[in-house]
């Protein structure tokens, strides 16, 4: 049952349709005093409940009434109704406690969408065990690690990837945040629709709106064809934000506002566009710290954060690092033909590193030694020769470095050669973008045209 708290008549016969339709039993009152009674003696599953009521518009009796349903039936989710102007009005009640906030006029679809998802994360947390006897749970190869803490995030990503939560994931650069999206996506209701990727620090202010909503002819000087935007690509599917805390201002007012109703209007098009998306996102900054210093919008930290799951360091699972070292060379093995034994002293070396690049650096320094010693069994020694630590800026170049390059142009053009040329597939293979692909692809003066 879901219990709606709103002194406009209108709205609760509004909702009531929507709820029913939708096969939800519903019941409404009009008062603060009212719904609070009717806590009192029975706990609905959830309840949608208005900010604002007749005796002002401060919100205050609003969260009165917030923090007093809290107290009667704690473990039931809350969601705010306010208008778009009053946002800083849900954000106080998100700190209180409040599971989301919705917008009037509210988007039946992206209303629906948060109910559901409040529904699904409560009864999980209260039913861990009620997992659906037919789900598997699909890791990725790519992700290798048995440590308890990279244990406890694929727990969590079993118990949320059903849901339509917007997830937040957190961890130092290298960890890996990008594939633990995927796996999110692999393991939803959603995995047989689009899996759409945007670096958002990558995205200068004057083509956000275009790269993310699209654009039509003639919008600007250069649209010489309509384009769709990556909301749009990736509609009934999910879009991952990467590098999130990057977004300046602007692009933060106008994602909000995506994210509030899932609606939008391509640049040069008064129609508005609807979407069903599921908003995966991730950063290596701080939300929290950006957001009390004024640099990150609370309300759009709270519509992002549903759902955080931090991706530990490779430091802190030192245990994974042997598995990772194996699974690099049996790659290189399969893509160049090198095959290489390492020896125990050398695992025992490469654990003690720091790692500050994390999976990325031990990757990277696992291939270039496997390239660069040419031994069929590597120790320690060979690790330590290609080691590479922060040097000060302007400092010389290791003398390896140019027959590093030499091994990595012919590593490229096995894969080229391996995977017809197709530069999605070789970009996956070497382990990095299909852009940073292209940038040595002209480097090294390789035609892929």
């Amino acid at each position: 049952m879901i219990l709606i708290c709103d002194d406009d008549k209108a709205i609760r016969t509004s909702l009531e349709l929507v709820l029913k339709r939708a096969g939800y039993e519903t019941i409404s009152v009009a008062a603060p005093r009212e719904a609070i009674a009717f806590v009192r003696h029975r706990t609905p599953h959830l309840i949608l409940m208005d900010m604002n009521y007749t005796c002002g518009t401060s919100g205050e009796e609003g969260l009165t009434l917030l923090k007093e349903a809290k107290v009667f039936c704690p473990g039931v989710p809350v969601i705010l109704i306010t208008a778009w102007g009053s946002i800083d009005l849900a954000v106080r009640g998100m700190r209180a406690g409040a599971f989301d906030f919705v917008t009037k006029p509210w988007n039946n679809l992206a209303l629906l969408n948060t109910i559901r998802t409040a529904l699904s994360l409560n009864n999980e947390a209260g039913n861990p065990q009620d997992a659906s006897p037919d789900k598997a749970f699909v890791q990725p190869d790519r992700i290798i690690g048995r440590s308890p803490l990279l244990k406890a995030v694929f727990q969590t990503i079993e118990r949320i990837a059903p849901t339509q939560a917007a997830v937040l994931i957190t961890g130092e650069s290298g960890t890996g945040k990008e594939l633990i999206a995927e796996t999110i996506h692999d393991n939803s209701k959603r995995r047989q629709a689009p899996f759409v990727k945007v670096n958002l620090g990558g995205i200068s202010q004057s083509l956000f709106e275009s790269e993310m909503f699209g654009h039509k002819k003639g919008a600007f000087t250069d649209a010489r064809y309509d384009r769709a935007g990556r909301f749009e690509m990736a509609d009934k599917g999910s879009i991952f934000l990467d590098e999130i805390g990057e977004l300046d201002a602007s692009g933060q007012v106008k994602l909000l506002r995506v994210l509030q109703d899932q609606t939008f209007e391509p640049l040069g098009d008064s129609r508005t566009r609807q979407v069903d998306v599921r908003i995966l996102s991730a950063t290596n900054r701080n939300l929290a710290d950006k957001v009390a210093e004024g640099s990150f919008r609370e309300d759009l930290f709270y519509r992002i954060n549903l759902i955080s799951i931090h991706v530990p360091a490779l430091r802190e699972r030192r245990e994974d690092i042997p598995l990772l070292v194996d699974f690099f060379v049996k790659q290189q093995q399969q893509l160049t033909g090198i095959h290489a034994e390492i020896s125990p002293d050398a695992i025992t070396w490469l654990q003690s590193l720091p790692y500050p690049g994390n999976i990325r650096e031990l990757r990277n320094l696992v291939e270039r030694t496997l390239l660069v010693s040419g031994k069929k069994r590597i120790t320690d020694r060979e690790f330590k020769a290609q080691y590479l630590p922060p040097s000060p800026v302007g400092g010389p170049l290791p003398a390896s470095i140019r027959q590093l390059e030499e091994m990595e142009r012919s590593m490229i053009l096995k894969a080229m050669a391996l995977h017809g040329n197709n530069l999605t597939k070789v970009a996956l293979a070497i382990g990095i973008s299909r852009q940073a692909l292209y940038r040595k692809l002209d480097k090294y003066r390789i035609p892929y045209n």
